[in-house]
């Protein structure tokens, strides 16, 4: 959850002097190995929840400082974006009942966060990526006013030096220009923890990245972004994209993002982790306050905090991290999988946590260290095929046999993994039930991805005259009311127009809601022909015209062309440019849709070009309004 003490460095000697401090606790940390210091033989586990908050329309709802105003219980904390919330667990000792432990507590902790959060007139999800997120979402306004996540953002910013960009594509694509690192904030996750020995660490890492591809792919749950299908699990590109330092100009230069996945095995300790990234990463927070000298800790008995090195490893972001800390006096290690999205319920979560759990102590009881059986860049390469595809993939695995991510589930992970969880000691019923979870989601085929996928495509062969974010909003209200059951997503019915909970909330508030964004634009030097024959072809009244930066330039209306061909002295040769309305009334997408329809009566036209940071991103239309009325007044009929 991170230090909240930081900032910014605030002078080069500073920088220089933190950086020190982290060399200076790396070769403390190689004492206490050498010397034993660490915990050992009872290892614990524990997660992390990540929420998104929705309100009655189930747009995002920026409500964290008064959910945590509440303090309804310590472990609920902010996260980057006021529209999320995040809690943890105890550790829980790892053995016996303690996958079904891990179920109870976060379902009592998530009853506490739904009714914190639902006194304020809103509700939690629990995907990878909210599906009706829009723009208008990720401002700045959106931060949580904590000094670190300004901290954080401001840093990002000074380290590439310029606005970042979004490319990613799925069966849609998305292309689009950001600042600072709050589309990371899009993501919310579930953490899992795992204590290791030391000693131990490189094979059980190791292990958790081999393994962390097939658990991926089980688990995907975020394939929609801005109304976008992408990859089934687009966390993983949104965020190396949305933390990536690394700048165009650098030409063939080799660089890594700070959000990645790793450039080889481990060999030998957890310390080649802390140098490869001490190493490659510019420091970009240090803490408030003083910092202690680790050997001078280590001298008087005591066990350091390793408060410069836990800060710089939690700013370079590995999907699987080894984290440091102390429990009951002693020093441990565990490795946080970063890799899982929240949900779909509390059962499915725990459910890939035990696949995960079971699949990282079996492979290290069968197999001990795994890199000789398979290259370092296939694990990768799998890592990144699972994200995009899911279910659906093709993976590399021991010995460089071939095979779809279900067959090697199904035929060869699931026995390992219960000999895994055999073998710690895990009760059989657990085991059976968290594994058969899996199991049944791998057969049926339909992990959360698919099935938001899949309802997404009813949702739109239902109803052809709904509109994007209306299908998004059933979307989402499906998947709270099928989360509240419990049941596995693979059990859930694909969501219906008819499953709202809320039947006689406002929807689409604002003109982002309403507005096309699949446009067809012309040039200002095009022949009006060409104009006439889009309009007839494509069943429109509106046609915007704008230079090669999509920067609008004017607007054509189905007017314009008649008055134009109707006239005595029309030109075979005309162009746009000769018959467009330039500097036409525009908008932008936050507004809401009444300050539209006021605009568009005010100056009696029919259409208001959408423009966000001097760019055309979409057109309303007086149909849009008319459409709108009509379902409004659908539902107050049918309520």
């Amino acid at each position: 959850m991170g230090d909240p003490n930081v900032q910014n460095p605030h002078s080069a000697s500073e920088l220089r002097a933190f950086t020190r401090q982290l060399l200076r606790e790396v070769r403390a940390f190689d004492r206490m190995l050498a010397d034993g210091r660490f915990a050992s033989g009872h290892p614990h586990i524990g997660a992390e929840q990540e929420l998104a908050m929705v309100d009655a329309n189930e747009q995002a709802a920026p409500i964290i400082q008064a959910v945590l105003a509440r303090k309804a219980h310590p472990e609920i904390v902010s996260e980057i974006t006021r529209f999320s919330v995040e809690f943890g667990t105890d550790p829980i000792l790892w053995g016996d009942r303690a996958l079904s432990t891990l179920e109870s507590r976060l379902s009592h902790l998530l009853g506490i966060v739904q009714e914190t959060v639902r006194a304020e007139g809103a509700d939690v999800v629990m995907t990878g990526i909210l599906p009706t997120l829009t723009l208008s979402d990720i401002t700045r306004d959106a931060v949580t006013p904590e000094p670190r996540y300004f901290a954080i953002d401001e840093a990002i910013q000074n380290l590439r030096g310029d606005e970042g960009f979004i490319q990613i594509r799925g069966v849609d694509e998305l292309y689009l220009r950001h600042q600072g690192v709050l589309l990371e904030g899009c993501n919310t996750s579930f953490q899992t923890h795992f204590q290791v020995d030391p000693q131990a660490f490189p094979q059980y890492y190791n292990a958790a990245q081999l393994v962390a591809a097939p658990v991926l792919a089980a688990a995907a749950n975020s394939p929609l972004l801005f109304g976008r299908r992408l990859w089934h699990e687009t966390r993983i590109a949104l965020f190396q994209q949305a933390v990536d330092t690394r700048t165009s100009h650098l030409h063939l230069r080799e660089l890594s993002p700070r959000v990645h996945f790793g450039s080889d095995w481990v060999r030998d300790s957890v310390t080649e982790i802390y140098r490869e990234d001490i190493a490659r990463f510019r420091v970009i927070l240090t803490p408030q306050g003083e910092t202690e000298n680790p050997f001078d800790v280590l001298a008087r008995g005591d066990v350091p905090s390793m408060r410069a090195l836990s800060l710089h490893n939690g700013t370079v972001y590995r999907w699987n991290r080894p984290v440091y800390g102390v429990s009951n006096g002693q020093p441990t290690l565990r490795i946080e999988n970063r890799i899982l999205p929240a949900g779909p319920t509390v059962a499915d979560e725990v459910a890939n946590a035990a696949f995960w759990f079971g699949l990282v102590s079996g492979l290290v009881d069968r197999f001990g260290d795994v890199r000789p059986r398979l290259h370092f860049d296939e694990v990768k390469s799998n890592f990144f095929r699972a994200a995009r595809e899911g279910l659906g993939a093709e993976l590399c695995w021991l010995d460089g046999s071939r095979m779809s991510a279900t067959e090697l589930i199904l035929d060869h992970l699931l026995p390992l993994a219960r000999t895994g969880l055999d073998a710690s000691g895990i009760d059989e019923a657990d085991s059976a039930r968290y594994l058969g979870i899996i199991r049944s989601r791998v057969k049926s085929g339909r992990n959360g991805a698919r099935w938001q996928l899949d309802s997404l495509a009813a949702l739109r062969a239902s109803n052809s005259r709904a509109s994007r974010s209306e299908c998004l909003a059933a979307l989402v209200t499906a998947m709270r009311d099928r989360q509240a059951s419990g049941a596995p997503v693979h059990t859930w019915p694909l969501a219906t127009h008819g499953s709202a909970s809320y039947p006689k909330r406002a929807r689409r508030t604002r003109v982002e809601h309403v507005m096309t964004t699949d446009l067809f634009t012309t040039h200002q030097d095009e022949p009006v022909d060409l104009v006439a024959a889009v309009m007839e072809w494509q069943r429109i009244r509106h046609v915007l015209v704008e230079d090669e930066h999509h920067q609008l330039l004017g607007l054509v209306a189905h007017s314009n062309v008649l008055a134009h061909f109707a006239g005595a002295n029309a030109s075979n040769d005309a162009s746009v440019r000769d018959i467009m309305t330039t500097n036409p009334i525009t908008i932008g997408p936050e507004a809401t849709t009444h300050d539209a329809i006021r605009l568009m009566r005010k100056h009696n036209i029919g259409s208001l070009p959408v423009v966000r940071d001097e760019q055309l991103i979409g057109i309303v239309t007086e149909r849009d309004f008319i459409e709108l009325a009509a379902h409004e007044l659908e539902r107050m009929v049918d309520a």
